[in-house]
């Protein structure tokens, strides 16, 4: 995962932001830690960048945070109604379109019972952020991005407390809350790590498309060359310029995150000889190590297979073992490439190792 530190990985998400509004609850047991403090921090950056921001209470003195968040230069106005007062949705609105942030008393219910999804759909929110005293757990560990529609299938796999919350999530996205992260409030910089990295800390329930493969388009190929332009110097791959990939765009496939491009692979076809190339395949430094390598060549892999054609091919050199072990390629000899694509790599002068998979018997 990127660093907080990463200036341009935090300000692809600045635009993205601005002008949204965020519930973010406080579980009442973190007031006062060191890390909410650091946490209403950082919630006074993002109302400098245009947020519109809404803390609510989940217990303990609503008095104390509204002073914390003045002591934060957050300019924060009490909500004069409860979160389960209809009424607390209109004097919501009031305060944010006074240009203020909103501290609201949630005392009286769950992070994410009905009560707070209806408030929060009210005020229109983007998010809702839970700083809780434990995240939620599967399998030992925060799941980052999870599908609304697999939220329940992840409940035997966490606590009790765990499997509602999820339940729960999933029960807000399909009310029409985009998203919902739940993060571990005690963490010192969880809040900061989980928004403004791709991956996130926390275990975030989406009701959007937050990972996806799509085809690439022209206002890409600038991030495209600078993102595969470390893997050019290191010889890794095929150097290529802007003409180049216009020239095949519909071939260029990436996996984005957040709408972040993270990853690329093109499905280079020879139909005369009835193959196609995997090429091009990279994944971003800071996004390694999470299968998304092998999720992009599977992803050209189906489209040739509806395509009809047979058989694909790799070049490749560093990363002979992980086709071979991780997606079932077989070394061959360089009589297997098409006529075209032979003789371009007998001139290269390169000693890229040729790989082969049949796709339909």
């Amino acid at each position: 995962m990127a660093q907080p530190s990463d200036v341009r990985e935090v300000l692809q998400y600045i635009p993205q932001f601005r002008s949204k509004v965020f519930l973010v609850l406080i579980e009442a047991g973190i007031l006062p830690e060191p890390a909410l403090a650091e946490s209403l921090l950082d919630l006074a950056v993002l109302e400098d960048i245009g947020v519109k921001l809404v803390l609510g209470v989940l217990g303990g003195d609503l008095k104390d945070l509204h002073d914390w968040t003045l002591e934060c230069e957050i300019m924060a106005a009490r909500v004069p109604h409860r979160i389960t007062d209809p009424a607390a949705i209109s004097a919501t609105r009031d305060i944010l379109g006074r240009g203020q942030s909103a501290v609201v008393d949630a005392s009286a219910v769950g992070p994410l019972d009905p009560e707070v999804v209806a408030y929060a759909r009210g005020i229109g929110v983007s998010k809702i952020i839970a700083l809780l005293e434990e995240a939620i757990l599967v399998d030992g560990a925060p799941v980052h991005a999870l599908r609304a529609a697999d939220a329940a299938a992840c409940a035997s796999r966490t606590d009790a407390r765990g499997a509602a919350l999820l339940h729960a999530a999933a029960a807000a996205c399909g009310a029409g809350v985009p998203r919902i992260h739940v993060l571990n409030g005690r963490t010192q910089g969880a809040l900061v790590n989980e928004l403004f990295s791709n991956e996130g800390v926390g275990t975030m329930v989406h009701a959007d498309s937050y990972r996806i493969i799509r085809p690439l388009r022209d206002e890409d190929i600038p991030e495209l060359l600078g993102m595969i332009g470390r893997s050019v110097r290191r010889s890794k791959l095929v150097e290529r310029t802007y003409e180049d990939i216009h020239s095949r765009l519909a071939d260029f496939h990436v996996m984005t995150i957040d709408d972040n491009v993270v990853g690329c692979v093109a499905l280079h076809g020879y139909t005369g000889e009835a193959c196609a190339e995997v090429a091009c395949l990279y994944v971003k430094h800071a996004h390694e190590g999470r299968g998304y390598g092998e999720e992009l060549v599977r992803h050209v892999e189906s489209l040739a297979v509806r395509q009809g054609i047979p058989r694909v091919f790799a070049l490749s050199n560093r990363a002979a073992g992980f086709f071979v072990d991780r997606l079932g390629y077989i070394p061959a000899d360089v009589d297997a490439l098409p006529a075209v694509r032979r003789a371009q790599y007998e001139a290269s002068g390169r000693d890229s190792k040729v790989l082969v998979k049949p796709l339909i018997p």
